[in-house]
């Protein structure tokens, strides 16, 4: 009985050493992350676009941020040649950006201010307070080139169905629990690289 647990311990280890996917814990969130995110609709999501940490495909130095618009992965680059591997949305071809900013302001449970171009094009859209209603979700990484802002964010989102996709008007979307992760771990000044 002895030699079959061990065999089967070995067989265990060695399959999880040969694992390419290491799934990341779930960060800590305040009692009102955890009330506002229950009250945002949950979606199914497709397992490879969950968080896991992988060996680093960019190339970049850690702490650096990479978008991969065509994949629909963030990526955040660690030391010792890993990244940590976000699912996203992307903006759909009309609407993506694509360049190198850095992070100049993050917030928690941001309000939104839709820029002038986008109420021209949807009249129906307006500032939202912050909340489990509003697009930006749970957090936002404001995205500047020099000091001139972008418009242009990787945030949190009350549609996580659309993690995955081309849909925005530009920003990355992230699922809630993704985008406290990664604002976590990214001080302002971060780079960031979306190709």
């Amino acid at each position: 009985m002895r030699l079959t647990t061990s065999v089967v311990m070995v067989g265990a280890a060695l399959a999880l050493a040969g694992c390419k996917y290491e799934p990341v814990p779930e960060p800590s969130v305040s009692a009102k992350d955890a009330e506002w995110m229950a009250m945002v609709p949950s979606a199914e999501l497709y397992r490879p676009f969950e968080r896991y940490r992988i060996d680093d495909p960019t190339g970049e130095k850690p702490g650096t941020i990479v978008v991969d618009t065509k994949s629909r992965f963030l990526y955040l680059v660690e030391p010792n040649g890993k990244a940590i591997r976000y699912g996203v949305a992307v903006g759909d071809e009309a609407f993506g950006w694509t360049g190198v900013a850095t992070i100049q302001r993050k917030a928690e449970w941001p309000d939104w201010n839709p820029p002038a171009e986008m109420v021209k094009r949807w009249p129906h859209v307006h500032h939202t307070k912050g909340g489990p209603g509003n697009p930006l979700g749970a957090r936002a990484l404001y995205l500047f080139e020099g000091n001139k802002d972008t418009l242009y964010r990787i945030h949190g989102t009350n549609e996580p169905e659309t993690i995955g996709k081309a849909v925005s008007s530009g920003c990355i979307r992230m699922r809630n629990i993704d985008v406290v992760d990664l604002y976590n771990r990214v001080p302002v000044g971060a780079r960031v690289v979306v190709k």
